[in-house]
Order: structure tokens, then C-alpha cells, then sequence
């Protein structure tokens, strides 16, 4: 790394000159002021952002709207990554202030992001389940200058610093692979919303677009059938015998969220047969039922990582002024129970 010192050789000029010059303070002969100047750019200095943010003494406050953990452990591991990424970044000054809403309650979702408006921060990490209502909240923040990270759920009529997470359309059709892969047609495939409220929800909506595409652009959609539905999540296993009577050639399911674990145990006393199930996350039920084989793939989303990344970025662009990539995708790693342990150990 250059220092300030080695411009200062190269120029023939004192340390301190150097700082005014790189600083914009104090008075320098212009033709000084030239000739430091370029001799920076010949050995490309970069000012030592770290050092800055040190010795600034400048609190940023970054508000973390997302859901409650308790109704929903998924939500869990974004707290987590969270935190972890203020832990680290505490000392350069960055506090979390978390908004947190019910993921079932829209008006939760308002009351949390109105308080956050009303007692505006440095920035914003927000989950944005409910779509419609989203929407008004990013514009008012437009208006205010307030810079804004989305995770987990990607809106594309918004304007944010940046986006972290998986690209849901490629998740999707990597599921529809996943599932018609060695399964003989005729076949009908479940695309399974559980305790969600599907139209609002941007990112399960592209996720059963991707599942779809699978089929149409592989020109299967004459052999294989993919049927959708919204389960609720206290009459699971009447509304499966219902779609199992109407359509008694399923084959394989896509759980879009990480509850997967919800409608697995009930495939093996009500399935007639073995069916192939595709969900998301390594929530601990889940992780058991990879092992004893009820569900044969999970995509990692890699939720903890959201939120660290979706932190660290927000700290990037208010801190060291650098320029964020407008959108983060994660890996789409496809979990089996043969590999299950290396993620597990790897957390």
C-alpha cells in the first residue's frame, strides 16, 4: 500500500505538504500541488479509508426493517448475519436500530416503516415481503436521500443502493431441474405456497415463474403438469389429500419458502407412493428430514449472509463513499443429505 510518506520522497516534499495537497487544505504552491498530485496517481495512492473511519468518531445509524424470528425461525439467521456485521463494524462507528413487523400483518409492516421514516437513519436494510406496501415506503425514502438496501426479496420497480440475495427466477427453474430430472412422464408437479400470501410477494411469484420456464423452454409442458396452491398453514394435510385426489400422478413438490419441513411428514402416510420434494434453507426440521430422505433437495439462500452482506454494504457506501454494486446475488448451492454436514460446519 502507498503511503503518504512515499509520495512524499518521490515529490521532494515534506510529509505535511502532501497531506494538504491530498486533503484540499492549507495553502501549497500550485506547482507543488501539481506535482504531488501526479506522482499520487503514477504510484494509483488510495487514501487509507480505514484510518479515517477510525479517528472520525462519526456514529452512522443503519435501521434494520425485517420480520419477527419468533412466528418464523427462518428469520433467525438474517438476525444473525445482522449482527455479526455490527459486531465487527461497531468499532468503526456503525449501530443497528432493529424495526422489526409481523411477516403476516401488513399494518405491522407500516407502523415499523413509518416510525423508521419518522426518526430517519443514515441508512436503511429492509426486507420487503409485502409488495404493494413497499412501494410507497421506497419512494417516500427517495424523496428524503435515505439510502436503502433490499434482502431476501427483490423489487425491481424500486431504486435501491443495492440488492442481496438469490436471483428467485434462477432458484425456480433451478427446482423444476431438479424435480423432472429421471422422473418418467406423465408426471404433475406441485408448486406449494404455505402460509403466504402468494400475490403480494414479489419473490415467490418470480420463483414460480423460473419453475415454470423450466418446462416451456424445454418444450415438456405436453408430458409433465404443474400444478399451483396456497396452503394454509393449519389444514396442511387435508388441502395435500384434496390435490392428491384431483391429481393422483404427482410426482414432485416445490415448497417456495423454507417451510418445506410443515408439508413433508405428511407425504409418506398420505402420498401413495414416493414423491420428490424441493424446499429451501437448513432450518433445523428441515435438516432432518434431508437425512432421513423426505426431502431429497434444499436451496440454500444463505439468509445469514443476507443480512451480514446487506449491512457491510450499507457500512461501504456510508463510510468509505464506495461505490456498491447495484445487485449481490448469492450461490444457488444445492443442499443433498451427502453434503449437508459441510454447510452445517461450515456456519
Amino acid at each position: 500500500m502507498v503511503r503518504i510518506k512515499d509520495i512524499a520522497v518521490k515529490a521532494n516534499v515534506s510529509v505535511g505538504t502532501v497531506d494538504r495537497v491530498l486533503h484540499n487544505r492549507g495553502r501549497v504552491a500550485e506547482e507543488v500541488r501539481r506535482k504531488v498530485l501526479q506522482i499520487a496517481q503514477e504510484l494509483q495512492y488510495e487514501p487509507n479509508l480505514l484510518a479515517r473511519a477510525l479517528g472520525s468518531n462519526r456514529l452512522y445509524r443503519v435501521a434494520a426493517l425485517a420480520p419477527d424470528a419468533g412466528p418464523d425461525p427462518y428469520w433467525q439467521q438474517p438476525w444473525d448475519g445482522i449482527r455479526k456485521a455490527e459486531t465487527q463494524l461497531k468499532r468503526y462507528g456503525i449501530r443497528v436500530e432493529p424495526y422489526v413487523f409481523n411477516q403476516h400483518e401488513v399494518e405491522s409492516f407500516r407502523k415499523q416503516a413509518a416510525m423508521l421514516s419518522g426518526n430517519p437513519p443514515d441508512g436503511v436494510l429492509v426486507a420487503p415481503l409485502f409488495y404493494r406496501e413497499s412501494l410507497p415506503v421506497f419512494q417516500e425514502w427517495q424523496k428524503m436521500g435515505l439510502p436503502y438496501v433490499l434482502f431476501n426479496t427483490q423489487i425491481t420497480e424500486s431504486q435501491p443502493l443495492s440488492f442481496i440475495g438469490q436471483d428467485s427466477y434462477q432458484s425456480g427453474f433451478l427446482a423444476g431441474k431438479l424435480l423432472h430430472y429421471g422422473q418418467p412422464a406423465p408426471a404433475t408437479f406441485l408448486v406449494a405456497h404455505i402460509a403466504e400470501d402468494f400475490t403480494n410477494s414479489a419473490h415467490l411469484i418470480r420463483k414460480e415463474q423460473g419453475f415454470l420456464s423450466y418446462f416451456e423452454q424445454n418444450k415438456l409442458t405436453d408430458r409433465y403438469t404443474v400444478v399451483h396452491a396456497d396452503f394454509s398453514a393449519d389444514a396442511v394435510k387435508e388441502q395435500m389429500q384434496s390435490l392428491l385426489w384431483q391429481h393422483p400422478v404427482i410426482r414432485g413438490i416445490f415448497v417456495t419458502t423454507s417451510k418445506a419441513y410443515v408439508l413433508a411428514p405428511h407425504l409418506p402416510v398420505i402420498g401413495g407412493g414416493r414423491i420428490r420434494m424441493v424446499g429451501y434453507d437448513l432450518l433445523t426440521q428441515n435438516q432432518a428430514l434431508l437425512q432421513d430422505g423426505t426431502i431429497d433437495f434444499l436451496i440454500n439462500q444463505n439468509p445469514k449472509g443476507q443480512g451480514y452482506w446487506g449491512v457491510v454494504r450499507l457500512a461501504d457506501h456510508l463510510m468509505y463513499k464506495k461505490e456498491v454494486a447495484p445487485i449481490h446475488y448469492l450461490p444457488l448451492d444445492i443442499i443433498t443429505k451427502e453434503n449437508l454436514q459441510y454447510y452445517v460446519d461450515g456456519e
